[in-house]
């Protein structure tokens, strides 16, 4: 009788331990699809990541030449101080764009 009680607690010592082991694991790779500048989530990268990736001289703002895709199509609605780069603030204050198969709102 004592074994099987010993049996119990250790299959629930596993079965605890596997749950902790795939909530843990799930939490990384969030982390670092984030980290390595992938979309959190199927979301938009984050504009802390935008700068990583394309801030090619580090000085905390993004001219045409080092920014790709969409952002670069928009380039000139973005940036609203007629600059000729993108602050952190000009991104933040930017319309999101529409993304494919979102319905538009009435």
């Amino acid at each position: 009788m004592d074994m099987k009680n010993n049996m119990k607690k250790f299959g629930l010592t596993i079965a605890t331990i596997a749950l902790f082991s795939l909530i843990n694991a799930d939490a990384l790779t969030a982390q670092d699809r984030e980290k390595d500048g992938n979309r959190p989530e199927g979301g938009p990268p984050s504009i802390e990541n935008l700068f990583k990736q394309m801030d090619a001289d580090k000085d905390g703002k993004l001219s045409k030449t080092e920014i790709k895709g969409p952002l670069k199509d928009n380039f000139d609605k973005v940036d609203a101080n007629n600059d000729g780069y993108l602050s952190r603030e000009e991104i933040e204050k930017a319309p999101k764009p529409k993304r494919k198969g979102q319905r538009k709102s009435k």
